[in-house]
């Protein structure tokens, strides 16, 4: 199973990018799901065919599906009053009604979340492409499944739940109640189910297609996505330009400007990340023909995994080395903070904390330096932990 998860700046032509490559791997013959979160059917309106709650087939070989975020949204609230029925029955609570309800601000990502993981596990697809939000709000949202485990480990620690013929007799010797049964049992599932999703966006299988116009801004904002992707350890397939306008552009008139504005761009791009162009139609692409007719490749080569090695150097400098990829990063712009064994990375507007590899538990942190895009922290072994040689 692949994955295609389709960003870039708002306005960059995602969505009809995101629709293109989907089309052009189900001509392939390549079973394909197509993902979409906006509430406004443009995923729909790219096709020419309306997308919806129910998937739909928008052409051989090519199911499109856009979640109904309100219903989940409701779907799962009625099932948390039910299980917390009688906490709410002794508070004299009254139960919210599913007419009521209204989505809250995020229902779109959680919805498109849970797409992602049941269309990935389902196993009647091979090829999965979601159109994801904009880039800041993509970042966020592929950041949501670690960070919601990390919370739910912190509040509610498993090791820490007590048997259940003890919780009784454990609350009366503490003086205050223990938390419920129904409690941990809720935080494992939630926790099966956001591991369910962040397994499917740590797969090999799983990679980024960016897209933006070449230009000053389009630069600017794939610099700092690629930044973000590489401390969330996801791959970049491609980096598609989209809307680009012809060569033979006549030098005297007002396109003249932009053209040479993409020309440079598209020459930086080329030595840093794999370019496929997308020539600009003249006007929005509508329907099946125009989609063909901007020629945007179909799922390319698996994109190699971002590894985060760590190599012993203990025999010539006395430490180890862990090799983290951060291109794009800046200096001033780094952060490094050890809690524990975790360490809290910043690199510029993103912040990952993440877990020491287990032979870097037992050592302290002895510097950290940033070269070629790549950020070295070096862990010196502790002496009172490092196993002791003859």
């Amino acid at each position: 199973m692949r994955t295609l998860l389709i960003t870039g700046p708002g306005g960059s032509g995602r969505t009809t990018v995101a629709a293109a490559t989907a089309l052009a791997a189900a001509r392939a013959g390549t079973r394909t799901l197509l993902l979409g979160a906006d509430r406004d059917d443009t995923l729909g309106a790219a096709l020419g065919t309306p997308t919806g709650p129910e998937p739909v087939s928008a052409a051989p070989h090519l199911t499109a599906w856009r979640p109904d975020a309100a219903q989940g949204f409701r779907d799962d609230l009625a099932a948390l009053q039910d299980r917390a029925a009688s906490a709410l029955d002794l508070l004299g609570a009254t139960r919210l009604d599913p007419e009521e309800l209204t989505p809250l601000p995020g229902a779109e990502e959680l919805a498109l979340l849970r797409a992602l993981r049941d269309g990935a596990l389902a196993g009647r697809h091979d090829l999965l492409v979601v159109d994801l939000p904009a880039a800041p709000r993509a970042l966020a949202l592929l950041a949501l499944p670690g960070e919601l485990r990390r919370y739910l480990r912190r509040l509610l620690p498993p090791e820490r739940q007590a048997a259940r013929a003890l919780r009784p007799v454990l609350g009366r010797l503490a003086g205050v109640p223990m938390p419920a049964e129904s409690l941990y049992e809720n935080a494992a599932r939630w926790d099966a189910e956001l591991g369910a999703t962040e397994a499917v966006l740590a797969d090999r299988g799983t990679a980024v297609r960016l897209v933006a116009e070449p230009g000053p801004a389009g630069a600017d904002a794939v610099r700092t996505t690629v930044l973000g992707l590489a401390l969330r350890g996801l791959p970049v397939e491609a980096l598609l330009a989209n809307r680009v306008l012809p060569e033979d552009t006549p030098a005297d008139g007002w396109l003249a400007g932009p053209v040479a504005q993409q020309r440079k761009t598209l020459e930086e791009w080329q030595e840093a990340y794999d370019v496929r162009r997308v020539a600009h139609l003249g006007r929005d692409p509508r329907g099946a023909d125009d989609l063909a007719a901007l020629a945007v490749p179909g799922a390319g080569p698996q994109a190699s995994p971002v590894e985060w090695p760590v190599t012993d150097r203990i025999a010539d400098d006395g430490v180890l080395v862990w090799h983290i990829p951060l291109p794009g990063a800046r200096r001033e712009d780094l952060d490094l903070v050890r809690r524990g064994d975790e360490l809290v990375v910043t690199a510029g507007p993103f912040r990952r904390i993440v877990p020491l590899p287990s032979a870097l538990r037992r050592c302290t942190v002895d510097g950290a330096a940033l070269r070629d895009g790549e950020l070295r922290v070096r862990f010196a072994p502790d002496p009172a932990l490092w196993p002791r040689t003859r």
